[in-house]
């Protein structure tokens, strides 16, 4: 099972990178929670973190530098390349139904999150 959920990471960034939005739902629980502590953002469900993802502004690309995990959660730390700069990011991941269900966020940098076109997004 823990090579199950390391493909789902996988899938997970790939999806991303690729930005196939589509995809990217089919991994995620329908009852996911995103948040990111450092700039108080979460986001519930599904449809909305699909959105969030979909509307980070920026010429951006990511490259997966280590996935660690277990059948429980899972840890990966990425180099994240917007607008010509590159951020470590550190996420954190639980699983629930073979499907992610949490994920958590932290950018090491600090930054204020840029402005969206989505309204799924709590400030906490």
């Amino acid at each position: 099972m823990t090579e199950v959920f390391a493909g789902l990471i996988r899938q997970f960034w790939k999806t991303t990178a690729d930005r196939d939005w589509e995809g990217l739902g089919k991994v995620v629980h329908e009852h996911v929670l995103y948040e990111v502590p450092q700039t108080r953002e979460r986001v519930r469900g599904r449809a909305g973190f699909v959105e969030f993802f979909a509307t980070y502004p920026g010429e951006w690309t990511l490259e997966v530098e280590s996935i660690v995990n277990d059948d429980k959660q899972a840890v990966t730390k990425i180099a994240f390349n917007v607008d010509g700069a590159s951020v470590t990011g550190i996420t954190f991941f639980e699983f629930r139904d073979r499907l992610i269900s949490r994920i958590t966020d932290y950018w090491p940098e600090s930054y204020d999150p840029p402005p969206r076109m989505t309204p799924h997004v709590e400030r906490y």
